[in-house]
């Protein structure tokens, strides 16, 4: 099984639709960089419901061994580029990624991913989620950037 790596926004939105522990159902543990938990203690900070890593022990916090992937991609996050660093550093891994240009740019460097979408529709086929619609509404609700199209091709997938 493949090192699972997550970014920020992944997390965020399924702890915030209450499917956080669907990743540990799926991957068994998950590495974040160190960048990811700074970027989700500033919004706990900022009154954002978010969770505490510290509590979950089966997300592991490590920091990329090399600094030269860092400086690429300025208009990254630093929880993107040091998710991209270590996804690239890491020999067999997966990376969780929803921003575009992230992912654009992971995918240039021949990094496998999937996003919060592809988590979800994981966890339907392996019988952990019964229906994503209802899911994809609240996703919504949270502000998840999702086009009509997608949505309608990830419940097609979905079979709803």
């Amino acid at each position: 099984m493949p090192e699972v790596i997550s970014d920020t926004s992944p997390l965020q939105y399924l702890f915030q639709t209450g499917l956080l522990d669907v990743l540990k159902m799926l991957y068994g543990t998950i590495t974040i960089p160190e960048a990811v938990v700074d970027e989700l203690e500033v919004g706990r900070l900022r009154a954002i419901y978010l969770p505490e890593i510290s509590s979950i022990d089966w997300i592991t916090i490590t920091r990329p061994r090399g600094q030269r992937l860092l400086s690429l991609a300025p208009g990254l996050g630093s929880g993107e580029r040091e998710a991209i660093a270590l996804a690239v550093e890491t020999e067999d891994s997966l990376l969780i990624l929803d921003d575009a240009l992230a992912r654009r740019h992971a995918r240039l460097l021949g990094v496998t991913m999937t996003g919060t979408l592809g988590v979800l529709l994981k966890a339907k086929q392996k019988g952990y989620l019964q229906r994503i619609d209802t899911v994809l509404d609240h996703l919504e609700e949270l502000g998840f950037r999702l086009d009509t199209k997608t949505r309608s091709i990830v419940l097609k997938l979905a079979e709803e």
